[in-house]
């Protein structure tokens, strides 16, 4: 998920909502509200916590949709949004992420599972997995995003998020059984 041009049906609604049209932003928010959804349950593993913090962001978004530069795509502004406030959310909650200070290996950027493993059994291993190594994994792994867009979002350091999520592997591989490439 790199910087993109928005799609022209974005470009249309983020033109009205600007305006002040409602409906325009109620659109986006059908629109994109799914995959916003989506990280902030893989990132909160709470459904309550998802929600509010969906609600968090489309707030944050209508409020600074006048900031919205094109460079990217509305759905990497929204997400980088999600990321803040989940990253907010638990700061009130809990103490700040560590990180690592081992050095990680020779990182690579795609992965697999070389044996079926089923999709309920991934999504638990990854929840169980520690904030920090959940966070970089979902945001790399899962949805693309490059090490360096990554700690962008999470306001870590580039090094520190490689080495996150060759943690994340190395635990998945364990909870799971499997060797993860």
């Amino acid at each position: 998920m790199t910087v993109t041009e928005p799609t022209t049906w974005d470009d249309g609604l983020i033109a009205r909502a600007r305006r002040g049209e409602a409906r325009a932003f109620e659109r986006l928010y059908r629109e994109h509200s799914g995959r916003v959804y989506g990280l902030c349950l893989r990132l909160t593993r709470d459904v309550a916590q998802a929600e509010d913090c969906v609600q968090e962001t489309f707030i944050n978004a209508w409020r600074g949709l006048e900031r919205f530069e094109t460079r990217s795509s509305l759905a990497t502004w929204l997400h980088r949004i999600a990321v803040n406030v989940v990253l907010g959310k638990r700061r009130r909650v809990t103490p700040p992420i560590e990180s690592l200070d081992e050095k990680p290996e020779a990182v690579d950027h795609e992965w697999q599972l070389e044996t079926p493993v089923e999709v309920e059994e991934i999504e638990n291993a990854i929840g169980s997995l520690p904030d920090g190594a959940r966070d970089v994994l979902v945001l790399c792994a899962l949805y693309g995003y490059s090490h360096g867009e990554a700690a962008a979002m999470l306001g870590v350091a580039e090094g520190t998020c490689k080495a996150q999520l060759h943690r994340a592997r190395h635990l998945l591989r364990d909870r799971l059984g499997v060797e993860v490439n």
